[in-house]
């Protein structure tokens, strides 16, 4: 692990780390991928707005509005320079699957002149490693407009099969929506050659970065992607803030996907003209707070090195799977190796159902996820009801992995298998 990187000295700034668990355990968190904890930074930060610069942004001429305002686009600021994009590219929302459903609800707005427009016999193409908000809001769009949905299947190591991907990313296609990291598996999709398949047929390219700009450094221009969704609470952020990236000069052809103040440019009582992006897209008093708070996560991430933050969670990661493979009756789900794979390992248990696990790991102050983790048809196709999942973050360390296998050996004597 990187030298100067201390998980030890990362959970000082959490204050949820000083809870005694049940049994008089410490916390083992271990269920980052569905939220991440929060440091004293980020809580100050939300704090710190609230009573010192609270007011409407963009709405008032006095000190306090003005700051606010000020407050909340440095924070679009510092989340644009995180994903290199320009601060005109970021829209906060309420949430990634809001982010989504905000994109899905635009393009099927739009005019049937518009390149977002679909209409019978268009394709969207997703995956099976999709989480639901990255495929029911493009499954309702499909049944809307009359477009076809197809996906790329998953090979029996959980990687996806792109073996068909000219095939599936053809002249008919409008939209490719992939997740970058599944939530459940850990795998780490190959962007390269859906991206360049995509761009082939003029298709866009929406990326559900909610597992991966957490946790590794995201350049969307290198990715050559079009659009991106990440959510605050799983960076280290608040909860009801999230961001949808586009390109400028898609984003302003779009149609909005809320009305109401402050995303006009003008209005009469029978017309409006939209206001450029990001105004356009941000209707109503928007979580100001929460996006102070969000940039202030993303700030302790900066300090801390995205590339350290990678590295300390790959050899994290290898160390965890190492120490899987040594268990008898435990298997785990997806990628068994390093390679192209995140800080998520979802695991079966010989005669053991995965909320049984989960309720022992508790016993032991340990917290992970169990069941379908909002991916149903992944599930389906892998032929089981569900997995228990540990995920792994900044302020983990190999004793936090110690604690995850004393307590999986505890469940399989408690459970006498």
């Amino acid at each position: 692990m990187t030298p100067t990187f201390s998980p030890a000295e990362i959970r000082k700034d959490f204050p949820i780390f000083s809870k005694t668990m049940r049994g008089g355990n410490r916390l083992v968190y271990l269920d980052n991928g569905a939220t991440s904890q929060k440091p004293r930074q980020v809580l100050d930060a939300e704090r710190n707005f609230y009573e010192q610069h609270n007011a409407a942004v963009h709405r008032g001429a006095h000190l306090l509005a003005e700051e606010a305002s000020i407050a909340y686009e440095d924070s679009r600021g510092v989340l644009a320079k995180f994903l290199n994009a320009n601060d005109d590219e970021v829209i906060f929302t309420k949430s990634a699957t809001e982010s989504i459903n905000a994109l899905a609800y635009s393009f099927g707005n739009s005019a049937p002149s518009s390149r977002f427009a679909l209409k019978p016999g268009d394709r969207i193409v997703v995956s099976e490693l999709e989480h639901h908000a990255n495929l029911i809001p493009w499954q309702q769009l499909a049944k809307r407009t009359g477009a076809e949905l197809v996906w790329f299947s998953i090979d029996g190591d959980g990687r996806l099969d792109l073996s068909n991907a000219a095939d599936l990313i053809n002249e008919k296609t409008k939209i490719v929506a992939i997740t970058h990291q599944s939530n459940v598996l850990g795998t780490i999709v190959p962007l390269d050659e859906i991206v360049k398949c995509a761009h082939n047929v003029g298709a866009v390219v929406v990326l559900d970065a909610c597992q991966s700009a957490p946790h590794f450094a995201i350049d969307v221009k290198k990715l050559d992607i079009d659009f991106l969704v990440f959510s605050g609470h799983k960076a280290l952020g608040p909860t009801g803030i999230g961001i949808l990236w586009g390109r400028s000069e898609f984003l302003n052809q779009m149609e909005p996907f809320l009305t109401g103040g402050s995303m006009i440019e003008s209005a009469t009582m029978t017309d409006t003209k939209w206001a450029p992006s990001p105004k356009r897209f941000e209707a109503g008093v928007p979580n100001m707070a929460q996006a102070v708070g969000f940039a202030a996560a993303i700030t302790y991430l900066n300090r801390l090195g995205m590339d350290n933050v990678a590295n300390h969670e790959r050899d994290l990661t290898s160390y965890a799977l190492k120490k899987f493979a040594e268990l008898r009756g435990v298997e785990v789900i997806g990628p068994k190796n390093n390679k192209d794979r995140g800080s998520v390992i979802s695991f079966t248990m010989d005669g053991i159902h995965p909320h049984d696990v989960g309720q022992v790991l508790d016993q032991y102050g340990v917290a992970v996820r169990t069941g379908h983790h909002c991916a149903w048809p992944l599930m389906k196709k892998l032929g089981i009801v569900g997995t228990t999942r540990a995920s792994f973050y900044i302020y983990n360390d190999e004793a936090d992995v110690d604690v995850l296998i004393d307590s999986v050996e505890q469940a399989q004597k408690y459970f006498k298998v």
